[in-house]
């Protein structure tokens, strides 16, 4: 069981290695948590799962920055932002899309999404980008409550967009203008 780590760390992924895409993979597969992080359109999706190799690995480093979050130690997390996705609601240049995934059981509800979100908003921010762009399905309330919290508003619904226990649900498009740091 994890605590509330002491050390929380991120480190940008520059290299594809084994063991991070074997870790990817698990939770990308895991039946808990795939449904909260990819659209399925039926029950026979969800089964399927994806694959992450590190050849898959490679090409997703050469499209968007990848960042691994670990918590006194150990892998727990990763976060990933694009510019400019097909998939924005609100088509504005210069819009980070985001991703996060707390994948490991133990670490969730210890803070570490909330500061893990902060740590990339500030990545993002760096690179000179204003605006950020995200999607919640409707019952991921829990991370929902997490990016209101952290500033987001809500700016659109699209309708059945992703396959849960039995039902199409809504994907929540979020957003957020970045300000410059305090200093």
């Amino acid at each position: 069981m994890i605590k509330k780590p002491v050390n929380l760390t991120f480190t940008r992924l520059t290299e594809p290695d084994p063991e991070i895409a074997r870790t990817l993979n698990a939770w990308a597969n895991d039946p808990g948590l795939a449904p909260l992080i990819r659209p399925h359109r039926n029950q026979a999706e969800v089964e399927k799962g994806i694959s992450i190799t590190t050849d898959s690995l490679a090409e997703l480093l050469e499209q968007h920055p990848i960042f691994l979050i670990y918590a006194d130690g150990k892998l727990v997390g990763e976060m990933n932002y694009q510019v400019d996705p097909e998939h924005l609601f609100k088509k504005e240049t210069g819009t980070a899309w985001i991703g996060i995934v707390i994948g490991e059981p133990a670490a969730r509800g210890k803070g570490i999404g909330t500061r893990a979100m902060q740590y990339l908003e500030a990545q993002i921010r760096q690179q000179g980008y204003k605006r950020i762009e995200l999607g919640v399905f409707e019952f991921n309330t829990r991370a929902y409550n997490l990016y209101i919290k952290l500033g987001f508003r809500e700016i659109g619904r699209i309708a059945d967009f992703t396959y849960w226990q039995g039902k199409m649900w809504q994907d929540i498009r979020l957003e957020k203008y970045l300000t410059k740091p305090k200093e």
